[in-house]
């Protein structure tokens, strides 16, 4: 039985999340944005598939707050609240798409690519188990991307295919508002949860394998 405290856990978030973001830089899609090699197409692509993952984050809290019991009623509510605010971002997704000239259905009909089928079903496994607190490491990889690379990727995005801002919409705004979450999540790990034995160690295994998988679904954009 191994009970964290809350600075050991941050500090293990800090170190999976640096070695994501680091490999990152050798994913193809983002190593030709990095280069300056971005093209219309490799947008639309981003988008499409992106779009997969982020219709279904909302279904994913959801869950996961209906599987919290009374004893946590306050951290209920902020996965609640957390859906609430998330829940519709994917329209965003389907908007930029639109206006890069795709048709709108066929972003909705997308189909997830192996990665996200992969990603999807680690989380909705998760999220349907009692008090599923290690979701936390999840979400902290994924506002993480909000928080320290969307609006870098949405700057460069716009600036090499010379977009306006609002095509780019989704980037932008996840580089402005995702620092709420972050400190939700600080405050959740300072809420008594790391007293449930193992939960720290958990917390960051399921940051690493959420890494793993999201890294993953950029890999293999249009493989479905």
């Amino acid at each position: 039985m191994t009970i964290m405290k809350s600075a050991d856990v941050l500090r293990g978030l800090i170190k999976v999340w640096t070695d994501f973001e680091s490999a990152l830089n050798n994913v193809a899609i983002i190593d030709k944005l990095n280069r300056g090699k971005f093209r219309d197409e490799d947008y639309k692509n981003l988008l499409l598939n992106h779009r997969q993952q982020v219709v279904e984050g909302g279904r994913w809290i959801a869950r996961a707050a209906s599987n919290i019991s009374a004893e946590y009623f306050d951290i209920r509510s902020s996965f609640m609240q957390h859906c609430v605010t998330e829940h519709q971002d994917f329209r965003m997704l389907e908007d930029n798409y639109v206006s890069m000239g795709g048709a709108l259905e066929d972003i909705q009909n997308g189909e997830k690519n192996i990665g996200t089928e992969a990603l999807n079903a680690f989380m909705f496994y998760n999220a349907s188990q009692a008090n599923p607190f290690n979701l936390l490491g999840a979400m902290f990889i994924i506002e993480g991307l909000g928080q320290n690379l969307a609006g870098a990727w949405g700057r460069k995005i716009q600036k090499q295919l010379n977009l306006k801002e609002e095509q780019v919409s989704f980037l932008l705004y996840h580089s402005e508002h995702d620092d709420d979450h972050m400190a939700e999540l600080h405050n959740v790990l300072d809420s008594g949860i790391l007293n449930i034995p193992n939960m720290g160690r958990d917390i960051i295994k399921t940051a690493k394998i959420t890494a793993r998988l999201y890294k993953l679904q950029l890999e293999e954009l249009g493989n479905v």
